[in-house]
């Protein structure tokens, strides 16, 4: 497809000539006739490719009405595409070994190289890539210099399960080199479709000119079957994978349902949060102020129904053990070597330790408070604080001097007075 470049893009010039200047027919040294120039993106920046097109000289030779191309552009960039190697395989390297997807290798081809590409771009240069990368693996001489050093191989089948009604694709893996094979969909997983994915196996290993020492799988019927016909005398071992997950489901089962019988006996959460947000609201009572009446001189100082922040702090510390209990409880994590119930009997135990420290810091705390000098420390407080409590003694006899009903004459003059003021 087309790429648009915009007007004030700085392109990087980069020149290619031919490597040979020979011409193959007569051996004259070629002319430069032509130049070709290409635009295209690299992860330093955008690159102009001017390529210098050669052909001979003399009009009789048959050299004369063809071009000849500089041999180093295919390895730059491929013919007809926005972008060099380089970026390709960045591309591919994104999407195939770290799964990402075309929205994110977008976004980052702009906040890392400012490459603007489509995503209708990027998919067609992922699929160009996937085809390249199968290519490669099925190139024999890799295969052959791969396998050189080994003497002997170890195959594996098995099938992945897309959506239902979906074609299953089932892939041959060596894994002595941790290598795919080849893989194939299948319909139906029938003994005769299996069989004739094991007989492409036992091909290309006599193409290797290999020995199979060992076939893994599961016990699928027609893996067991079509390995026992093709490969006679081969052992076949269990999937390690799929042995543990059966081994696992008793122990599993186990787990569960003490996880049920722990959740019974850890209960009343909600209400314990419920009580302490309780407790923490403060009543305030409303106070309302008639537009004829005067407000008291002075307020009455009383004991107020604020918490003290001794009590503050337990009431957050409550609250905080309520909150990691529930995630505890709720925690479904960990695998059959370290199940989820055991996860959570280690993590209440750990919960109630906690508990206990607490206690005891708590008594140890009020006994200390017992001590002579504790005492002292609160005489000499409470005396050091006398004049304020006789002060708001004081404030509180003015205050309940100053709610005498007034008289006629007195509301009279206190309404003058309102009046002239305003």
């Amino acid at each position: 497809m087309p790429y648009h470049w915009p007007k004030d893009t700085d392109f990087a010039r980069w020149e290619l000539d031919v490597l040979d200047r020979d011409c193959p027919f007569c051996g004259r040294r070629m002319h430069i006739c032509d130049h070709r120039y290409r635009h295209f993106h690299t992860l330093e920046g955008p690159v102009e490719l001017v390529c210098k097109l050669n052909h001979c000289p003399d009009t009789a030779c048959p050299g004369h009405a063809k071009t000849k191309s500089p041999e180093l552009e295919i390895t730059i960039a491929l013919p007809k595409m926005a972008v060099g190697w380089d970026v390709l395989c960045w591309i591919g390297h994104r999407r195939c070994s770290r799964h990402w997807s075309i929205t994110q290798i977008q976004g980052e081809l702009w906040d890392q190289y400012a490459i603007p590409i489509s995503a209708d771009s990027i998919g067609e240069y992922i699929q160009r890539y996937q085809l390249m990368l199968a290519a490669h693996q099925e190139d024999p001489e890799a295969l052959r210099l791969q396998y050189e050093a080994v003497t002997e191989i170890i195959l594996s089948i098995d099938g992945l399960q897309p959506e239902k009604g979906h074609e299953t694709l089932y892939v041959v893996r060596e894994l002595t080199q941790k290598r795919v094979w080849f893989a194939a969909p299948l319909i139906s997983a029938t003994a005769d479709e299996v069989r004739r994915l094991i007989a492409e196996a036992k091909t290309r290993a006599a193409a290797l000119n290999k020995n199979v020492g060992l076939w893994v799988s599961d016990r699928q019927d027609a893996f067991v079957t079509g390995i026992a016909a093709e490969f006679p005398g081969v052992p076949h071992r269990y999937c390690e994978n799929h042995f543990l997950r059966d081994v696992a489901k008793p122990v599993l089962e186990a787990d569960s349902h003490a996880k049920v019988q722990m959740r019974k006996k850890v209960r009343g959460l909600r209400k314990i949060e419920q009580t302490v947000l309780k407790q923490q609201r403060v009543s305030v009572p409303e106070v309302r102020v008639d537009a004829d009446t005067e407000p008291p001189m002075a307020a009455t100082v009383g004991p107020m129904n604020s918490p003290t922040p001794e009590a503050d702090s337990a009431a957050v510390v409550i609250l905080d053990y309520c909150a990691a209990v529930r995630g505890i409880v709720n925690d479904d994590q960990g695998g059959p070597l370290h199940p989820p119930g055991m996860r959570m009997a280690e993590a209440l135990q750990e919960v109630r330790e906690s508990i206990q420290r607490n206690l005891d810091e708590k008594k140890g705390g009020s006994q200390r408070s017992n001590s002579p000098g504790s005492r002292v420390a609160s005489t000499a407080a409470s005396a050091k604080f006398e004049p304020n409590t006789r002060r708001s003694a004081a404030m509180s006899k003015t205050s309940r001097k100053s709610r005498r009903p007034l008289t006629p004459k007195e509301g009279a003059v206190r309404l003058a007075r309102r009046g002239s003021s305003n």
